[in-house]
Order: structure tokens, then C-alpha cells, then sequence
């Protein structure tokens, strides 16, 4: 499948011996899937995901076409211009990226905002590591990385016009501390804006016994502490009493194919594992048991693609605000 422009042309990712599934210990503040971990520093998860290890965006004409024929990763290139259009952010001037991996989000702000000072944080060295040098690649000078825990940030308040925060919800152990923290960096007037993976708003109808059994799977798989709704992040953005304009939304339609299809970017290039051995094998069918449970997660409504954006009011003052629902067709 060939690649547009979005893809930088010198762009070649590592291509290492795959290793065997492992399981590491959580972190304060920023836990990961022990074998997304391995493979991003290991490079077989960038192979095939690229430097955004994150779900892509297929609009109506695609998914109607069929999403393989779609560019897998180029399909995250438009996932971040989306995200980016859906913030509303008014060309800032300083940007910070919370749970950046290896950095493919903050390079691409980076070269989109070439005005402004992008940071990625993470708490893998290796990440910063690999994000670095493809930033030096790249010759962009704007954007840096650093090892942080997003829940213990050392920044200032008020320090960052936008705060950008794609699938590292997920992964964070205390959702409030999380939501407070990136408010407390966010200057008044800024954005902050999130795409997370999100369980079903289950007020109205309880999660059932089997709900939570499918729940604790994913969670036991991939080291996820535990998921929220899209509802109760827009509630903890009100709880700040910082923020306003609080809109929540549901892209589980134009992301939900990105399961499957990194499921078949395997299958279509499967090399780089066949020659690794059974332990690769054994890991990368326990991936795709995963990958599957994931999208029948989403596709049932068990799961959701929450988005959540606010705006950090200048008073400081955002008691009052109210959280509104984006019910746009996607």
C-alpha cells in the first residue's frame, strides 16, 4: 500500500528481534502493556503501527470502501489532524503532549505549529530516546522530550496553550489526579484535549457480571489499571472548577476499524516475526486474541472512543460549566 506525504520519506522503522511476552511492573502515574512496551523499544511495534501508536481515522467514503484499502498508518495521520481540527486550538505557542511514546504526535505539531515549542512526555527513556533521534532526523528544533510522570509534572502552572493528551488516559491509574494535573499546566484561555479509550457510561444501566469479566481480561492483557466513561472524564473536567466549555463525543465509529486492520497489516506482512521463532508466534496470537476482544468490545458498545476538550477559563473560575455532548455524524 503506498504511502502520501504525511509519512515522512526518510522515515524507516527499526526492524529487531521480537521478544517473548513479559510482563513489567505498573508505574506510578503512567502504566503500559508490558508487550506494546517491549515491542516499541524492541521496534516490532513500530513496524507495523509506524510513530503514532495510536487508532486511525476513517471517514464515511473509506469505511464505505472498505478499510483495507485504506493506508493503515496514514489513517493516523488523519486521526491527529481530526483530533487537532475537533480542539478548536488557536495556533499555541507552547504544547505539551502526555503520553507522547515515541514522539510521532509532538513531531507532527511540531511541523504543523513550526512557531511554537512542543514537548512530549513519557516515562520510558527508550521512548525519548527513539523520539529524539527522529526528531534530529527531521531537523526540527522545536520539539523536545523528557521523562515525567504526567500525574507529578514539573512544570509551573499556567505554562502551556495547549495540553494534548491521545490514548494515555488508559493507562493512568488515578483519572482525577490525571485530569487536574493537565489542568494545572493548561494556561487560562488554553486547550486541553483528549482521546481515550473508555468503558460504557454505565449510570443508567450497571456494568453485568460478564461486562466486567471482559472488562478485567483487557485490563489483565495490556496492564491497564482500569477504564472510565466519556461521562465521568467530562465530570472530572467540571470537578477541576477550572474549565469550561467541556464537550464530550463518541469516535468509535471512525476509529473501531484501526482493531482489525493492524490485524491484517500482520498478516500481510508477517516476516518480520515468522523467522523469530515460537515464542514470537505465541506472543503475537496472544496480541491478536486481544486485538480482536478489542474491537468486539467497541463494536458492541461495551467500549467506546471517548474524545474530551475544555477550554481553561481565564477567571479561573468554572464551577458553573456544564458539560455538552458532540453528537456530530462521523
Amino acid at each position: 500500500q503506498p504511502r502520501t506525504s504525511h509519512v515522512p520519506a526518510t522515515y524507516q522503522p527499526r526492524t529487531v528481534p521480537f521478544p517473548p511476552l513479559v510482563r513489567l511492573p505498573t508505574h506510578t502515574g503512567f502504566a503500559v502493556p508490558c508487550s506494546s512496551l517491549c515491542s516499541s523499544a524492541q521496534g516490532i511495534l513500530e513496524y507495523y503501527w509506524g510513530e503514532h501508536i495510536h487508532l486511525g481515522y476513517y471517514t464515511k467514503e473509506e469505511r464505505a470502501a472498505g478499510y483495507k484499502k485504506r493506508d493503515f498508518i496514514e489513517a493516523k495521520y488523519t486521526f491527529i489532524d481530526k483530533m487537532l481540527e475537533w480542539s478548536a486550538a488557536d495556533a499555541p505557542k507552547s504544547v505539551l503532549d502526555v503520553g507522547c511514546g515515541i514522539g510521532g504526535t509532538s513531531r507532527y505539531l511540531a511541523k504543523t505549529y513550526p512557531g511554537a515549542q512542543v514537548t512530549g512526555i513519557t516515562l520510558s527513556p527508550n521512548q525519548v530516546k527513539r523520539a529524539t533521534e527522529l526528531a534530529k532526523e527531521r531537523d526540527l528544533n522545536n520539539v523536545d522530550f523528557k521523562v515525567m510522570n504526567a500525574l507529578e509534572m514539573d512544570y509551573p502552572d499556567d505554562s502551556f496553550d495547549l495540553v494534548w493528551a491521545c490514548e494515555s488516559g488508559e493507562h493512568m491509574p488515578d483519572k482525577k489526579a490525571y485530569v487536574e494535573e493537565m489542568t494545572r499546566v493548561l494556561k487560562p484561555g488554553g486547550t486541553l484535549v483528549i482521546a481515550t479509550w473508555c468503558q460504557r457510561d454505565d449510570t443508567a444501566a450497571p456494568l453485568t457480571e460478564e461486562d466486567k469479566s471482559r472488562l478485567q481480561f483487557l485490563y489483565d492483557e495490556w496492564a491497564h489499571p482500569y477504564f472510565i466513561s466519556k461521562e465521568a472524564y467530562g465530570a472530572l473536567c467540571r470537578g477541576t472548577g477550572k474549565l469550561g466549555d467541556v464537550t464530550i463525543s463518541d469516535w468509535t465509529t471512525p476509529t473501531i476499524n484501526s482493531w482489525r486492520h493492524s490485524i491484517w497489516v500482520g498478516v500481510w506482512d508477517p516476516w518480520i516475526v515468522v523467522f523469530k521463532g515460537p515464542k514470537a508466534w505465541y506472543s503475537v496470537m496472544r496480541e491478536i486474541v486481544t486485538l480482536e476482544r478489542m474491537h468486539r468490545a467497541f463494536a458492541d458498545g461495551l467500549m467506546e472512543y471517548g474524545m474530551i476538550k475544555a477550554k481553561k477559563t481565564v477567571d479561573g473560575d468554572g464551577r458553573s460549566a456544564l458539560v455538552v455532548t458532540d453528537t456530530a455524524d462521523r
